[in-house]
């Protein structure tokens, strides 16, 4: 990845959204950046129940776009802790984390600005938010 046409990369961003609600993830969103930075196209934000549910979804995401599209991430990053893990596909980044890390880090409030491209973004302030 990285330097491919916008179109694939958000056909990326979206197929690893629903590959993360395959396994359950949730308050999963798809940010287009593309007029905010240019260190990325997308970022694909998602949360998982524990420590352990992220590092599975890590690994699944990891392992279907391996299979799938011959496509290997750049980098990764948090996966030994499971509290975030980052998976840096270059022009698709995602970011699947505990409820209480992405509460803290409000990662929604610092992007703001950017379009949702696919899913919804969660109201981190409604606790419910994690049922959904």
């Amino acid at each position: 990845m990285g330097g491919e046409s916008p179109i694939l990369a958000r056909h990326l961003s979206i197929r690893v959204a629903k590959l993360a609600a395959d396994k359950k993830g949730f308050g999963i969103a798809v940010l287009d950046l593309r007029q905010l930075t240019d260190f990325t196209d997308f970022f694909v934000l998602c949360s998982g129940d524990s420590d352990t549910h992220v590092r599975a979804l890590a690994e699944y995401i990891a392992e279907t776009l391996k299979k799938d599209y011959q496509v290997k991430y750049l980098h990764r990053e948090g996966y030994e802790y499971g509290h975030w893990v980052i998976l840096d596909y270059g022009s698709v980044v995602v970011h699947i984390l505990e409820p209480e890390t992405r509460e803290y880090y409000e990662l929604e409030r610092l992007w703001g600005d950017a379009p949702v491209v696919y899913g919804k973004l969660p109201d981190l302030t409604n606790p419910e938010w994690r049922l959904n």
